[in-house]
C-alpha cells in the first residue's frame, strides 16, 4: 500500500471548493443544531463574506476528496482580529487529526498577517471540539454578543507580537 494515498494535504480556498465548505457545515451544524439565517449567509457567499474582507478559508483533502474545512474570518482590521469559524470535517474522516491540522494551518495564516488574535464562538455540548480548541491554545473566556443562538461557549488565542 502506497502511504501517499492517506496524506492529508491543506489547500487554500478556490471557487471550486464553495459546494464543499457549504455541504460540509451544513452536515455539520445540522447533526447537532439548527441552520440559522447567519450560517446560510456565509456558507452561500463565502468570497464576498470571508475572502474579499481579507479572511481566509482552509480545506483538508484526503485522497484528492475534501473531507474538512474552516474559515478565518476578519473582524477587526486595528488591531488586527480574526474569527476561527465554520469548522467541519466530513465524519468518514473523523479521528485523523483533521481538525487540528486545519487549525494549525489558519493560526499560521493568522501570524503570517500579524493578527493579535483569533476568537471562536461555539456550543458547550460539542466536547471534541472544545478540546481541540484547548490542544491548538485557546483559553475560555466571557461570551458576548454572539450572532448564533447555539454560541454559549467564546474562546481565544491571543497571538505574541
Amino acid at each position: 500500500m502506497n502511504d501517499n494515498n492517506n496524506e492529508v494535504k491543506i489547500v487554500d480556498y478556490d471557487s471550486k471548493y464553495q459546494l464543499d465548505f457549504r455541504n460540509l457545515n451544513e452536515e455539520w451544524i445540522s447533526k447537532f443544531f439548527k441552520m440559522e439565517a447567519s450560517d446560510y449567509k456565509i456558507l452561500d457567499n463565502p468570497e464576498d463574506y470571508i475572502i474579499n474582507k481579507g479572511g481566509h478559508i482552509v480545506f483538508a483533502l484526503l485522497n484528492e476528496e475534501v473531507v474538512g474545512t474552516c474559515a478565518l474570518i476578519k473582524t477587526s482590521e486595528e488591531p488586527l482580529i480574526f474569527e476561527l469559524a465554520k469548522m467541519a470535517v466530513s465524519p468518514k474522516a473523523q479521528g485523523k487529526k483533521i481538525g487540528y491540522l486545519i487549525g494549525e494551518a489558519l493560526i499560521a495564516k493568522a501570524k503570517d498577517v500579524k493578527a493579535k488574535e483569533i476568537f471562536l464562538e461555539t456550543n458547550s455540548s460539542l466536547v471534541p471540539a472544545i478540546k481541540l480548541y484547548e490542544k491548538l491554545g485557546f483559553q475560555h473566556i466571557t461570551v458576548t454578543d454572539s450572532p448564533y443562538e447555539r454560541c454559549d461557549t467564546k474562546m481565544l488565542l491571543e497571538l505574541n507580537f
